[in-house]
């Protein structure tokens, strides 16, 4: 077994099997003894890494909502109006709800730690923050606030529902927040106009 200096991805791995723990047994079934053996580290090695558990939960979700900011990134970072923003922003809603279902748990058990411990509120209000920066490039403050709240909900709706809701419906919710509300900050994203689907 690679000792820490010479086993520099160790972290990583130990964020990575934390991650794969809660997605199938949730917070609860996390252990420094079960990440040590999902991660093939030694079970010392868990302490001389992180502190404690909740510094291990902490960073692990912190990886997690990182990969969630990228996707937003990566979806709107390319629009260069506001249609393109607004077909971006339906695009993410269908990506998210249409993905694997391991980050869909990942998010529920992140916001019911949150919910029951106040000490990790202040992770989800940075990765709001996050994603509301991402919008804010596109949308004025207050329409990035909905459009965060609208992909959050109907990916959620869409991810859970037997009969999940079409394409039209998502446009039709992102026209209606999104009437008036874009940003000049990019060239020609102040344009009015439906968004395509």
């Amino acid at each position: 077994m690679a000792t820490g200096k010479t086993d520099p991805d160790r972290r990583e791995r130990i964020l990575a099997a934390v991650l794969d723990l809660i997605a199938e047994d949730g917070v609860a079934g996390v252990s420094h003894r079960k990440a040590a053996a999902r991660a093939g580290v030694p079970l010392g090695s868990m302490t001389y890494h992180f502190a404690s558990m909740d510094e291990l939960l902490r960073e692990a979700f912190t990886r997690f909502s990182s990969t969630i900011v990228a996707v937003f990134e990566e979806r709107l970072g390319a629009a260069t109006t506001a249609d393109e923003a607004r077909a971006a922003v339906v695009g993410l809603v269908h990506h998210l709800s249409s993905g694997n279902q391991r980050d869909l748990i990942l998010t529920q058990e992140l916001y019911t730690l949150a919910a029951r411990r106040p000490a990790y509120r202040e992770l989800t209000r940075a990765w709001m923050a996050r994603s509301r920066t991402i919008l804010e490039r596109h949308f004025d403050p207050d329409t990035s606030r909905q459009l965060d709240a609208l992909i959050e909900g109907l990916s959620l709706h869409r991810a859970l529902d037997t009969e999940p809701h079409e394409r039209a419906v998502t446009v039709e919710a992102v026209e209606r927040i999104t009437a008036g509300g874009t940003s000049g900050g990019r060239e020609g994203a102040g344009q009015a106009g439906p968004p395509r689907s």
